[in-house]
């Protein structure tokens, strides 16, 4: 792990980083003071950090919980996301999207389309209204025209079913650790574009230690381009070696909420322990 990634260290603002690391800082103090500490994660992700640190229980994946409460009433782009999935060959579709924060500046926006129509692959990209400015002219120019029908471009995907859909093949992520759980969730490989905070020690499990996934590197420019992102997307989906890893860490996951599971057990323990 590069120092230069610590989550606050990542923030780039000065002021950011300090306050960042300020809280960070008093966080764990205040853990000292409790008996318990329950995180959305599975001992199987981690257990050497996991064994250094008994008092911090394990009780994930918690997969889009909150979210699917809030979206009772499905939204008309959950539907058109969902059919045009269905009409896409299995394992074929790069599934594309950054989460609620992450923002590209206008260059990266525009690297990023243009590698997805170098890859010549179908794709599905989650577009926010506001992850760059001016989005209505970032796209380059002829873009939506060339890629037709191959690309579905949508301002929201209902992303927990489109990870279920037999059709995606891998998931360019900014690697915020609820896409990363619902990606190992699924058996999905990916292709990391971390921003800040977490993400990138996320990216480093992905790819060191899981070796689940591959980073998207930068040029001197510090941009990631359009090549390398058609590079990085043959080269995961040409090895056989990620989806087979991924496929096992689904099944790890699956397991640890079953009952007798590592996760089930220790939120069992916690319920026993309150009651008592």
């Amino acid at each position: 792990m590069s120092s230069s990634h610590f989550p606050w260290a990542s923030l780039g603002i000065p002021k950011l980083q300090k306050l960042f690391f300020e809280h960070t800082f008093k966080n764990n103090e205040s853990l000292k003071l409790a008996d318990w500490v329950l995180c959305n994660s599975a001992y199987e992700l981690d257990p050497e950090t996991f064994d250094t640190e008994p008092k911090i229980r394990p009780i994930g994946p918690l997969l889009g919980r909150l979210s699917n409460q809030l979206s009772t009433n499905s939204r008309p782009e959950d539907s058109i996301c969902l059919e045009w999935l269905d009409q896409q060959p299995p394992q074929s579709v790069i599934y594309v999207a950054f989460g609620t924060i992450a923002v590209l500046n206008q260059t990266e926006f525009e690297e990023l389309a243009l590698g997805l129509e170098l890859c010549n692959r179908p794709f599905l990209w989650a577009v926010r209204s506001d992850i760059t400015e001016n989005l209505k002219d970032a796209y380059p120019d002829g873009f939506e025209e060339r890629v037709g029908s191959r690309g579905l471009m949508t301002s929201w995907s209902p992303q927990k079913k489109v990870l279920e859909h037999p059709s995606i093949a891998c998931f360019l992520s900014h690697c915020g650790w609820n896409s990363v759980l619902e990606a190992l969730s699924n058996g999905i490989p990916l292709l990391c574009w971390p921003t800040f905070a977490d993400q990138f020690m996320n990216e480093s499990y992905i790819c060191n230690v899981w070796k689940i996934g591959l980073r998207l590197d930068r040029d001197h420019g510090k941009i990631i381009t359009r090549q390398e992102i058609k590079n990085k997307v043959e080269e995961l989906l040409s090895n056989e070696m990620y989806k087979a890893n991924a496929l096992v860490l689904k099944v790890k996951l699956i397991n640890t909420i079953k009952e007798t599971g590592s996760s089930y057990n220790n939120l069992k323990g916690f319920v026993e322990w309150v009651k008592e």
